[in-house]
């Protein structure tokens, strides 16, 4: 989990196409990097999953081949042509080669990979922990953690390491220097940006470096050197606010201000842009999907329809939002750009009831803007002491999530006290402990969109009961610590491995069959 989340790298992003975060646009990631790791040049590509993971029965159906290939593509996570991934690689001339392989990984979300190109052979590890985020966590042979918030430079060595460690430091200007010994040693430079073009050529030119590396951040919002936060859990926000009287969304802004190294203009600013490309989501999902490989069709015209026509049981904000998030999940689902919010397999929920509420009661773009801003300040406590990843905590991990998130949203649209804010997710997210992630024929289509709009719901009925001052009883701390340990003792077959539940079901098994045959 990372130490200091950003609601713009950890919460509300990335944008980005296909169906799952965690598979896609982390694996989309991980390629990225290992591309650079290569100096741009890829050849050959061993890709090794553990069967006691979740990726020897997602890969495929779950979008990780289509982000890992498309990173070794150079490509962005929203970039047009992932679908087209598998001609790509054939285009580019990249042999890739996948192995289900036993080696004890200690993450279920593990890519165990060997790199090749004319020149070189390299190894890499890394895994994806949820909602687009991930770790770098072995280079030939040596044990790293680089999360892709930092511009890394490894300068490898063939002779004095320490010496040329020494120089690093007296001559580079970064937030770290280390020593990294393995297969292959290497000095490891990171820094908030790429180190200047004269050092990098006095760095070549060393007689004891083999050669020098570069691999770009790939996250929106950079770390540095000794990163403070104004507070890292909800008692500690809490204190901080004592005698300053903010609401929610005012101390996400400080929070993310002080993370980003950005002003608080630019948090809003940032937002707003986010905000703008879930309505664009919204919008497309209205006006109709078409995509042939899915197995739920366009859903939300009709629910319109029926809505407005008055065939269907009155309630314009829980019915808006129902709309919302079915349009959005079907963007989703057809390979239209979407903001993981949390993650992808939950990008309906949150968005859906903040803008279908928001919709019902005639807010202004700067109250969704503020709304938002609430929702990631919750995420942030949740990235930061549990997870986001199904593979990890079930779908309790996103949905559960996303549902917390809305509900503090759907409170701040209404001008609740902080208190109620923190009712309102406290009592959505405790709804949703132990949530299962059993997706139908390894598609995540369904039961999540069905979960989404449950989660959506729930939010919209937890915001009402805290605005109502109910006592949600458990502090929303003790109840995200709660769900982390719940996390532990799920059965690895409730948790997105597609070996459980629903996912084996006569009718789940069929579905797949019908999916392969075609």
């Amino acid at each position: 989990m990372p130490s200091h989340p950003s609601i713009f790298n950890d919460v509300l992003g990335p944008v980005m196409r296909g169906p799952s975060s965690s598979h896609c646009a982390a694996s989309l990631r991980i390629g990225r990097m290992a591309l650079d790791l290569m100096g741009g040049e890829l050849c050959k590509v061993l890709v090794e999953y553990d069967p006691n993971g979740s990726l020897v029965t997602t890969h495929k159906s779950q979008g990780s081949d289509m982000g890992l290939f498309g990173g070794f593509l150079g490509w962005e996570a929203h970039d047009e042509r992932l679908p087209s991934y598998r001609e790509g690689v054939e285009e580019a001339g990249i042999e890739i080669e996948i192995r289900y392989v036993s080696y004890d990984a200690r993450h279920p979300n593990t890519y165990k990979m060997t790199i090749e190109n004319s020149r070189e052979t390299r190894t890499m590890t890394a895994i994806s922990i949820g909602g687009g985020m991930m770790e770098v966590q072995e280079i030939d042979g040596a044990e790293v953690s680089m999360g892709g918030d930092f511009h890394e430079t490894l300068a490898y060595v063939n002779g004095d390491a320490q010496a040329v460690e020494a120089w690093v430091v007296e001559r580079v200007d970064a937030d770290e220097v280390q020593l990294c010994v393995g297969d292959r040693s290497f000095v490891q430079i990171r820094s908030q940006s790429a180190i200047s073009s004269e050092l990098l050529a006095e760095l070549n030119a060393n007689e004891a470096v083999d050669c020098v590396r570069e691999i770009a951040a790939v996250l929106p919002v950079r770390s540095r050197k000794d990163l403070v936060v104004p507070f890292s859990t909800c008692e500690e926000m809490l204190a901080y606010n004592e005698g300053r009287n903010l609401s929610l969304w005012e101390l996400a802004v400080h929070y993310e201000s002080a993370r980003g190294g950005i002003s608080h203009e630019e948090v809003i600013v940032k937002m707003t842009d986010i905000l703008r490309i879930m309505e664009s989501s919204i919008q497309s999902g209205l006006e109709g999907t078409e995509y042939e490989d899915r197995i739920l069709g366009c859903q939300s015209v009709t629910f319109q329809e029926r809505m407005e026509s008055g065939s269907m049981v009155a309630g314009d904000a829980l019915n808006r939002t129902i709309l919302f998030t079915t349009a959005i999940m079907e963007v989703k689902s057809s390979m239209g750009v979407i903001v993981a919010a949390p993650t992808a397999g939950s990008c309906g929920a949150l968005p859906g009831a903040c803008l279908g509420v928001a919709s019902a009661l005639g807010r202004s773009e700067e109250d969704s803007v503020r709304a938002m801003l609430a929702a990631g300040m919750i995420g942030v406590f949740v990235a930061g002491h549990a997870t986001f990843a199904a593979e990890v905590g079930g779908c309790m991990a996103e949905c559960g999530a996303g549902s917390g998130m809305a509900a503090s949203a759907i409170v701040t649209l209404m001008n609740g006290s902080l208190e109620q804010t923190l009712g309102g997710a406290s009592m959505a997210l405790q709804n949703a402990l132990g949530l299962t992630c059993d997706p139908v024929a390894n598609r995540v289509e369904a039961p999540c969109l069905g979960r989404n709009v449950m989660a959506a719901s729930n939010a919209l009925a937890c915001a009402n009961m805290a605005l109502a001052d109910f006592a949600h009883l458990i502090p929303l701390d003790q109840v995200i610590d709660a769900m982390d340990k719940i996390a532990g003792e799920m059965p690895h077959e409730l948790r997105c491995t597609g070996l459980g539940g629903l996912s084996v079901t006569k009718a789940s098994k069929a579905i797949e069959a019908r999916l392969q045959d075609d």
